[in-house]
């Protein structure tokens, strides 16, 4: 039986003229990618264990739907045989058509049975593909999203698929749940756990949390393996960041919390699995091939995958692997080069590899599932080089830089982490980004765009009196009514989640008289619409802000919003929504703004309202940008709950997608 796919394949980063394919197979190989007479191919790379390949299509033509083929060791893996689904196509972007960005955040993967259904809600990237497929298949828009079948003919899109295809799927926080598993994530670390001595989870790990790099790739195998959304994930370019739950509920709070958690003796080897693993099967496949060319950990993963190829390494889990060997170590030709045409926006160069691990543990001690420097990756197997570089991003923040920038045509997206960067460690001086990483973003926010983009996952203006609680409670942990009332302000924010931009003073108006600069055109001509993406708080709205002070309204025309769409897939329950109702209400907003005064808090240099939400179906929201216009969609799938209680258990019902609001926001 030849080699297989675990996971993907993935259509990640597109330009006009390239597209990047992720795949992960269940052993070493030579990945082959074809589409439209184009070729790709990329031998895998090796990572505790499991193998991963990453195929760049170059010299595509620009809006060009393109079916491809992907062929493990030249045998073809993808589309499946037995397949009822459109072939999946790459699609190359064209700037002189509307772009088209979907985007959500929060999904928890489910078997869309009538208990599932009932507590997650239903799965809107699910909903997506069938709609997606039916139009594909020759069906309207608002046609049965149940409807398969049929082909896609190599060339340009359809007029119905223009009005449903997205140029590109933001996946914008929570992308894996690490520490609210599913059933059949629990089963599986039961039985790894029982049945594996060495299963890298440290000491005593909790029993329903994932912690090793084993059992983050089972979760993601877990839940991009639907049918439905591998075939989503599979035909449309799909950029990803980070949130709290990828690694960690409350990751990265607050510096006290970091010390609590360093306590635990599973916690370096859950820090170190979870940003490795974010690395490969997220983080990679945002960059462009130029950019991914010049990242550091690229290039020694592939050095190291080289050198395990040129001294004829098997792979322990199959006999097989010494004809492979040859074949399969090398992947990533190029890694390392300076490409030509690299623009401004590289990842920082870290340390040399070798300084990586250089860094102490926590208390000197080493634990026993810690990864050694002094290991060789001999083997062609790169762990040590990742899990050395993971603990080092975590440990300084300055280290590298997740976030990145995406332009289209006019248009320029920002993907901002504001997870990983975070500065700490001193109540009285927060920073929401590392040093590089404000730096960075500060560069990025100029004009002569006709559209500035911010995705953060977390919404940048949360709900007014959310805001100034948030930045009440950041401003009394650091002191500001009294030493005794410290201790009360940091329990109230981990228990509370109050750790969002507000929570970030500093941070927040440094980027709020950024964004007023760029509107006013004091950084190049003003665009249309300056427009903050987020996620995380599980609930959707539009929010419209302008400046404070009248005197720096924009004076050309510049609109401001944020969008926020939470979730895909896992809705608030009815108590939390209550409290969440009132949260948002007028009367929580000056009493927040009475408290954050209190405190000390400078007044806000950006004034907004909601106009419109909140919602709390799980959604999927469309942001379409048209030369100077600008508007939003939010979809859903309304299903009553009658409707759900009537299906057999393990029936799943057929998702509708549906329009919910629709909002102009340029001009």
């Amino acid at each position: 039986m030849g080699t297989g796919l675990r996971l993907g394949p993935l259509l990640r980063h597109v330009t006009d003229t390239t597209a990047t394919i992720w795949v992960e197979t269940d052993a070493p190989c030579l990945v082959t990618v074809t589409a439209g007479g184009h070729t790709a191919e990329a031998r895998t790379f090796s990572v505790h264990g499991h193998h991963y390949a990453l195929c760049d299509l170059r010299g595509l033509p620009a809006g060009s739907v393109l079916p491809y083929e992907v062929r493990l060791d030249g045998g073809t893996v993808w589309p499946r045989p037995d397949s009822t689904r459109p072939p999946s196509t790459v699609r190359t972007l064209d700037p002189d058509t509307p772009t088209r960005i979907l985007f959500g955040s929060c999904h928890t993967p489910t078997d869309h049975s009538r208990t599932a259904v009932l507590r997650y809600g239903v799965d809107m990237l699910r909903a997506y593909a069938l709609r997606i497929a039916s139009v594909r298949a020759g069906a309207s828009p608002g046609a049965d999203e149940a409807t398969l079948g049929g082909h896609v003919v190599a060339g340009q899109a359809s007029a119905p698929e223009r009005e449903v295809e997205p140029s590109l799927l933001l996946l914008i926080g929570d992308q894996v749940y690490a520490d609210e598993i599913q059933p059949s994530m629990k089963d599986y670390l039961a039985r790894r756990r029982a049945h594996t001595r060495a299963h890298g989870a440290g000491q005593a790990p909790p029993d329903d949390e994932v912690v090793s790099f084993d059992e983050y790739a089972e979760l993601y195998r877990q839940a991009w393996s639907d049918p439905d959304i591998r075939w989503l994930l599979s035909t449309v370019p799909t950029l990803m960041l980070f949130d709290d739950h990828d690694i960690r509920d409350d990751w990265n709070t607050s510096g006290t919390w970091r010390r609590q958690i360093a306590q635990n003796p599973w916690w370096r080897p859950r820090i170190t699995s979870g940003l490795g693993a974010y690395w490969i099967y997220q983080h990679l496949g945002n960059l462009s091939p130029d950019h991914r060319a010049g990242d550091p950990v690229y290039a020694e993963v592939c050095r190291v995958a080289a050198a395990g190829a040129a001294s004829g390494s098997a792979d322990p889990a199959n006999p097989s692997a010494p004809e492979r060997a040859g074949t399969a170590g090398q992947g990533c030709e190029g890694a390392g080069s300076e490409a030509a045409g690299v623009q401004q926006d590289v990842p920082p160069r870290l340390d040399a590899p070798a300084d990586w691990a250089a860094a102490p543990p926590p208390n000197g001690q080493r634990s026993a599932a810690d990864p050694d420097p002094a290991d060789g990756d001999g083997d062609g197997d790169a762990a040590t080089v990742v899990d050395a570089f993971a603990w080092r991003a975590h440990l300084d923040a300055d280290s590298y830089r997740w976030s990145f920038r995406f332009d289209i045509g006019r248009n320029r997206l920002l993907m901002v982490d504001t997870r990983c960067g975070r500065i700490v460690d001193d109540d009285t001086r927060r920073s929401m980004l590392d040093e590089r990483g404000a730096a960075w973003l500060e560069e990025q926010l100029t004009g002569d765009v006709d559209h500035l983009v911010v995705a953060s996952t977390l919404p940048f203006l949360l709900p007014p009196g959310v805001h100034h609680l948030e930045a009440w409670n950041e401003a009394v942990v650091a002191g500001a009514w009294g030493r005794p009332m410290r201790g009360l302000g940091e329990k109230i924010r981990q228990e509370v989640d109050l750790e969002h931009w507000a929570a970030f003073q500093r941070s927040w108006r440094a980027l709020s008289d950024s964004v007023l600069r760029v509107a006013a055109g004091e950084r190049g001509a003003p665009p249309a619409s300056i427009l903050f993406l987020g996620g995380d708080v599980h609930f959707s709205y539009l929010a419209r802000a302008g400046a404070a002070d009248a005197e720096r309204a924009p004076g050309g025309g510049t609109r401001i919003a944020q969008l926020v769409c939470s979730p895909t897939c896992n809705w608030m329950q009815p108590m939390l929504r209550r409290m969440t109702w009132l949260s948002v209400r007028g009367v929580t907003g000056v009493v927040g703004a009475l408290m954050a005064r209190l405190a000390g808090v400078p007044r806000p240099k950006l004034r907004w309202r909601l106009e419109g939400g909140p919602w709390y179906d799980n959604s999927l929201a469309s942001l379409v940008l048209d030369g100077r216009r600008a508007e939003v969609v939010w979809s859903h799938s309304p299903l009553a709950k009658r409707t759900v209680q009537r299906l057999t258990p393990n029936e799943a019902p057929r998702p509708h997608v549906r329009e919910l609001s629709r909002h102009a926001l340029a001009p």
